[in-house]
């Protein structure tokens, strides 16, 4: 065993040898490289060997800590690249110029891995908060009111760490940080036409940091927007996609919501109002109209049990104006409430009140000499009421 040993002893020290006679002979850039390919091999294999316990030890966990390590595995990754490569640098025979450009390389590496932490940080953050909510309850007015907020914000914080990022890699450069300096040196002119080339970006980022902060929409609720009726499907950094009742897309930009009137239903609560208009003979007996809109109301699913109502709320030459008002939990439901009372109200009056349906009504006149002429003339009205 022990001249195994020792014969093993021999083999590594020669072929140590045969590598140090080796080295002299090398071109300077094949130690560098070397050096530095060998940090970046083992960066990821150490990378790799943590990722693969962190994975085994959040396996029984809940769906926030899986999450999280799948989230910041690529982030970590670069993260771990960028301190091995750090010392390998340090390490590594490189030239004075060499050096600069690998520790330029690194410093542009490490803002990439910064702005990529806090957006990945900003995107757990959300998916954490709105695990509090759910858009499917009917009553989702607070669902919508944070679902909205969070979204419009992370868009807009997603282009403001872009932003930000991109300046600060390109301020590294001292070709770009002068122009950058004589670019405000000059200002006027140069101020004004920036200003103008990215006025409709700024535009609809200021527009989103209002519509999050003021909320005159939020995620799914019912809009009147061009005189289309919808619900608010989704809300980009850019634009709104109204989702009009006929499956059409009606897509509006963010700046729109600020600068023109349209009308929310769903602004304060999703309950709404709905309104039935009857227009009938003057004759109809509202007492049993009311009666029977009652039975028909109380006796629908759709009915959140809240308000009902039923008012002559106009009277014409020829016909009144009926209102049966009933409410429902959202608008979806208070349309076919409206359709369910108006069929319903329609049925009953055919077979029950026939005389409530709108009728013309004309007087004729027959002269003393007529009557003296045609005796037997009988007048027949358009209508047994005059």
């Amino acid at each position: 065993m022990e001249e195994e040993l020792g014969h093993l002893e021999e083999q590594v020290d020669t072929i140590t040898q045969e590598v140090e006679q080796l080295i002299p002979v090398l071109p300077d850039w094949v130690m560098p490289i070397a050096v530095l390919g060998v940090a970046f091999l083992f960066g990821l294999l150490f990378h790799r060997v943590i990722f693969a316990l962190l994975n085994r030890a959040v396996a029984k966990k809940d769906l926030f800590w899986r999450s999280l390590v799948a989230r910041t595995r690529r982030p970590m990754r670069l993260a771990v690249l960028v301190a091995v490569l750090s010392v390998g640098v340090s390490v590594a025979p490189l030239s004075p110029r060499g050096t600069a450009v690998a520790q330029h390389g690194l410093l542009i590496a490490f803002m990439v891995l910064v702005a990529w932490l806090i957006y990945t940080a900003l995107h757990i953050w959300t998916t954490v908060h709105l695990r509090k909510f759910t858009l499917d309850s009917e009553d989702n007015y607070l669902a919508r009111k944070h679902v909205t907020q969070s979204r419009i914000l992370v868009r807009v914080a997603t282009w403001v760490i872009v932003i930000v990022a991109v300046a600060a890699i390109l301020m590294t450069f001292e070709s770009v940080r002068q122009w950058g300096v004589s670019l405000l040196a000059a200002g006027g002119a140069a101020g004004i036409v920036v200003g103008l080339a990215f006025q409709p970006v700024l535009k609809n980022m200021i527009a989103g940091i209002q519509l999050a902060i003021t909320q005159p929409i939020r995620i799914d609720d019912a809009v009147i927007v061009e005189g289309e009726w919808g619900q608010v499907e989704e809300i980009t950094g850019t634009y709104v996609v109204i989702k009009i009742w006929d499956w059409r897309r009606l897509v509006v930009p963010l700046s729109y919501f600020i600068e023109q009137p349209f009308q929310n239903w769903t602004r304060e609560t999703a309950s709404l109002i709905g309104t039935v208009l009857l227009y009938l003979d003057h004759t109809t007996d509202i007492k049993a109209l009311r009666a029977q809109a009652k039975t028909v109301v109380e006796g629908s699913a759709l009915w959140d049990g809240n308000v009902f109502a039923v008012q002559v709320n106009d009277f014409r030459e020829r016909v009144m104006e009926v209102r049966v008002l009933a409410s429902a939990r959202n608008a979806p439901r208070t349309y076919d409430l409206r359709c369910e009372i108006r069929e319903k109200l329609v049925t009953w009056i055919q077979k029950d009140m026939p005389t409530a349906l709108p009728r013309t009504r004309e007087t004729v006149s027959v002269d003393a000499r007529a009557r003296q002429m045609h005796p037997d003339i009988e007048v027949v009205s358009r209508a047994p009421f005059s």
